[in-house]
Protein backbone atom coordinates (compact mmCIF):
# COMPACT_ATOMS: atom_id res chain seq x y z
CA UNK A 1 0.00 0.00 0.00
CA UNK A 2 1.32 3.27 -1.34
CA UNK A 3 1.75 6.85 1.02
CA UNK A 4 -1.48 8.07 -1.34
CA UNK A 5 -3.85 5.15 -0.47
CA UNK A 6 -2.51 5.59 2.96
CA UNK A 7 -3.90 9.53 2.88
CA UNK A 8 -6.71 8.34 1.51
CA UNK A 9 -8.08 6.11 3.92
CA UNK A 10 -6.73 8.65 6.77
CA UNK A 11 -8.95 11.37 5.47
CA UNK A 12 -12.35 8.37 4.85
CA UNK A 13 -11.45 7.81 8.58
CA UNK A 14 -11.35 11.52 9.73
CA UNK A 15 -14.61 12.41 7.76
CA UNK A 16 -16.77 9.47 9.12
CA UNK A 17 -15.56 10.66 12.39
CA UNK A 18 -16.50 14.29 11.78
CA UNK A 19 -20.09 12.72 10.77
CA UNK A 20 -20.40 10.64 13.96
CA UNK A 21 -19.76 14.10 16.05
CA UNK A 22 -22.27 15.37 14.33
CA UNK A 23 -24.83 12.93 14.64
CA UNK A 24 -23.98 13.04 18.74
CA UNK A 25 -24.74 16.94 19.20
CA UNK A 26 -27.49 18.42 21.41
CA UNK A 27 -28.75 22.19 21.56
CA UNK A 28 -28.15 23.64 24.80
CA UNK A 29 -30.44 25.52 26.61
CA UNK A 30 -29.61 27.92 29.95
CA UNK A 31 -32.17 28.34 32.37
CA UNK A 32 -33.11 30.61 34.46
CA UNK A 33 -34.45 30.46 38.31
CA UNK A 34 -38.24 29.46 37.73
CA UNK A 35 -41.02 27.96 39.55
CA UNK A 36 -43.87 25.25 39.02
CA UNK A 37 -46.84 26.27 41.00
CA UNK A 38 -49.57 23.84 42.14
CA UNK A 39 -53.21 24.51 41.60
CA UNK A 40 -53.53 25.26 45.28
CA UNK A 41 -50.80 27.28 45.56
CA UNK A 42 -51.85 29.50 42.36
CA UNK A 43 -54.82 29.77 43.70
CA UNK A 44 -53.57 31.28 47.33
CA UNK A 45 -51.45 33.38 45.67
CA UNK A 46 -53.29 34.57 42.34
CA UNK A 47 -57.27 34.19 44.07
CA UNK A 48 -59.55 31.30 43.82
CA UNK A 49 -60.12 30.13 40.19
CA UNK A 50 -57.41 31.71 38.58
CA UNK A 51 -55.75 30.73 35.92
CA UNK A 52 -52.08 31.19 34.61
CA UNK A 53 -51.89 34.09 32.00
CA UNK A 54 -49.31 32.35 29.09
CA UNK A 55 -47.14 34.90 27.29
CA UNK A 56 -44.63 32.20 25.54
CA UNK A 57 -43.91 28.60 24.84
CA UNK A 58 -41.22 26.73 25.91
CA UNK A 59 -38.84 24.11 23.76
CA UNK A 60 -40.65 21.59 25.05
CA UNK A 61 -44.45 20.85 24.25
CA UNK A 62 -46.99 22.13 26.58
CA UNK A 63 -44.72 24.10 28.79
CA UNK A 64 -44.73 27.92 28.75
CA UNK A 65 -44.07 31.14 30.92
CA UNK A 66 -46.45 32.74 32.37
CA UNK A 67 -47.13 36.55 32.68
CA UNK A 68 -47.49 35.63 36.48
CA UNK A 69 -44.31 36.84 38.90
CA UNK A 70 -43.58 35.57 42.72
CA UNK A 71 -41.39 37.38 44.95
CA UNK A 72 -39.55 34.51 47.24
CA UNK A 73 -38.06 34.69 50.65
CA UNK A 74 -35.54 33.07 51.84
CA UNK A 75 -33.71 32.94 55.84
CA UNK A 76 -31.05 35.24 54.43
CA UNK A 77 -32.18 37.33 51.28
CA UNK A 78 -35.14 38.01 48.34
CA UNK A 79 -35.54 37.14 44.66
CA UNK A 80 -38.13 39.35 43.41
CA UNK A 81 -39.76 39.01 39.98
CA UNK A 82 -39.48 35.20 39.77
CA UNK A 83 -41.33 33.41 36.71
CA UNK A 84 -43.87 31.08 37.23
CA UNK A 85 -44.33 28.07 34.39
CA UNK A 86 -47.29 26.59 33.26
CA UNK A 87 -48.93 24.01 33.28
CA UNK A 88 -49.81 24.23 37.03
CA UNK A 89 -48.10 20.76 38.78
CA UNK A 90 -49.43 18.47 41.40
CA UNK A 91 -46.33 19.42 44.13
CA UNK A 92 -44.79 23.29 43.86
CA UNK A 93 -41.33 22.95 43.22
CA UNK A 94 -38.98 26.19 42.91
CA UNK A 95 -35.50 25.52 40.48
CA UNK A 96 -32.87 27.94 41.10
CA UNK A 97 -28.84 28.36 41.03
CA UNK A 98 -26.23 27.73 43.39
CA UNK A 99 -25.97 31.42 43.29
CA UNK A 100 -29.72 31.88 43.54
CA UNK A 101 -29.44 29.45 46.96
CA UNK A 102 -26.59 31.85 48.70
CA UNK A 103 -29.15 34.91 48.14
CA UNK A 104 -31.52 33.07 49.75
CA UNK A 105 -29.77 31.44 52.41
CA UNK A 106 -30.81 27.55 51.74
CA UNK A 107 -28.62 24.25 51.42
CA UNK A 108 -28.41 23.77 47.78
CA UNK A 109 -29.54 20.32 46.98
CA UNK A 110 -29.17 19.28 43.31
CA UNK A 111 -32.07 16.85 42.40
CA UNK A 112 -33.77 16.04 39.51
CA UNK A 113 -37.11 17.71 38.66
CA UNK A 114 -40.00 16.40 40.97
CA UNK A 115 -37.35 15.09 43.69
CA UNK A 116 -38.34 16.85 45.99
CA UNK A 117 -38.75 15.17 49.33
CA UNK A 118 -36.69 16.43 52.37
CA UNK A 119 -35.48 19.73 49.99
CA UNK A 120 -35.76 23.09 51.36
CA UNK A 121 -38.66 25.19 52.69
CA UNK A 122 -38.79 29.21 51.53
CA UNK A 123 -41.83 31.98 51.69
CA UNK A 124 -43.16 32.81 48.05
CA UNK A 125 -45.55 35.40 48.01
CA UNK A 126 -47.54 37.83 45.31
CA UNK A 127 -48.21 41.26 46.96
CA UNK A 128 -49.62 40.35 50.64
CA UNK A 129 -50.21 36.89 49.52
CA UNK A 130 -48.35 34.04 51.18
CA UNK A 131 -47.63 30.73 50.63
CA UNK A 132 -44.67 28.92 52.43
CA UNK A 133 -43.36 25.91 50.26
CA UNK A 134 -42.67 23.40 52.70
CA UNK A 135 -40.63 21.42 50.75
CA UNK A 136 -39.58 21.74 46.68
CA UNK A 137 -36.41 23.67 46.49
CA UNK A 138 -33.85 22.06 44.10
CA UNK A 139 -31.23 23.00 42.29
CA UNK A 140 -31.61 21.18 39.00
CA UNK A 141 -29.35 18.57 38.03
CA UNK A 142 -28.23 18.91 34.02
CA UNK A 143 -30.00 16.87 31.90
CA UNK A 144 -31.00 15.99 27.97
CA UNK A 145 -34.55 15.93 26.94
CA UNK A 146 -35.26 13.72 23.83
CA UNK A 147 -37.75 11.63 21.58
CA UNK A 148 -37.60 7.75 20.97
CA UNK A 149 -35.91 8.57 17.45
CA UNK A 150 -32.76 11.02 19.15
CA UNK A 151 -32.25 8.07 21.61
CA UNK A 152 -31.57 5.66 18.74
CA UNK A 153 -29.51 8.06 16.55
CA UNK A 154 -27.81 9.18 19.44
CA UNK A 155 -26.98 5.58 20.98
CA UNK A 156 -28.39 6.25 24.10
CA UNK A 157 -31.13 4.96 26.18
CA UNK A 158 -33.83 6.82 28.80
CA UNK A 159 -32.15 7.14 32.87
CA UNK A 160 -28.48 6.86 30.99
CA UNK A 161 -25.60 8.96 32.48
CA UNK A 162 -23.34 10.37 29.70
CA UNK A 163 -20.70 13.01 29.10
CA UNK A 164 -21.30 15.86 27.09
CA UNK A 165 -18.48 18.07 25.52
CA UNK A 166 -19.06 21.99 25.27
CA UNK A 167 -16.60 23.51 22.90
CA UNK A 168 -16.32 27.47 22.90
CA UNK A 169 -13.70 29.60 24.06
CA UNK A 170 -14.21 28.18 28.05
CA UNK A 171 -14.69 24.30 27.27
CA UNK A 172 -16.13 22.06 29.50
CA UNK A 173 -17.21 18.74 29.88
CA UNK A 174 -20.26 17.94 32.13
CA UNK A 175 -20.07 14.57 33.13
CA UNK A 176 -22.97 12.81 34.64
CA UNK A 177 -25.84 14.23 32.70
CA UNK A 178 -29.45 12.65 32.85
CA UNK A 179 -30.86 11.50 29.95
CA UNK A 180 -34.71 11.99 29.57
CA UNK A 181 -36.70 10.08 27.03
CA UNK A 182 -40.13 10.85 26.09
CA UNK A 183 -42.48 10.91 23.09
CA UNK A 184 -43.38 14.44 23.42
CA UNK A 185 -39.47 15.70 23.99
CA UNK A 186 -37.78 17.89 21.93
CA UNK A 187 -34.31 17.36 21.60
CA UNK A 188 -32.31 19.94 24.08
CA UNK A 189 -29.82 19.60 27.07
CA UNK A 190 -30.81 21.96 30.23
CA UNK A 191 -28.12 23.62 32.57
CA UNK A 192 -28.84 26.72 34.64
CA UNK A 193 -27.01 29.97 34.53
CA UNK A 194 -24.87 29.10 36.61
CA UNK A 195 -23.40 26.31 34.36
CA UNK A 196 -23.92 28.37 30.80
CA UNK A 197 -21.46 31.07 32.42
CA UNK A 198 -18.87 28.51 33.17
CA UNK A 199 -18.73 27.43 29.41
CA UNK A 200 -19.44 30.75 28.09
CA UNK A 201 -22.51 30.01 26.90
CA UNK A 202 -24.21 31.80 23.50
CA UNK A 203 -27.49 31.24 21.58
CA UNK A 204 -26.71 28.15 19.29
CA UNK A 205 -24.19 26.36 21.54
CA UNK A 206 -24.35 22.80 20.96
CA UNK A 207 -23.27 20.05 23.16
CA UNK A 208 -21.12 16.87 22.02
CA UNK A 209 -22.07 13.38 23.72
CA UNK A 210 -18.70 11.54 24.13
Amino acid sequence: MDIMEINKIVELVKIELEKNKIKRKVPIEASGRHIHLSKEHIEQLFGEGYELEKIKDLSQTGQYACKERVRVIGKKGIIENVIVLGPSRESSQLEISITDSRVLGVKPIMRNSGDIKNTPSVIISNGDKIVKLEEGVIVAKNHIHMNEEDSVRLGVRDKELVNVRVRTERPVIFEDVLVRVNKNFVLSMHIDYDEGNCCKLDKGTYGEII
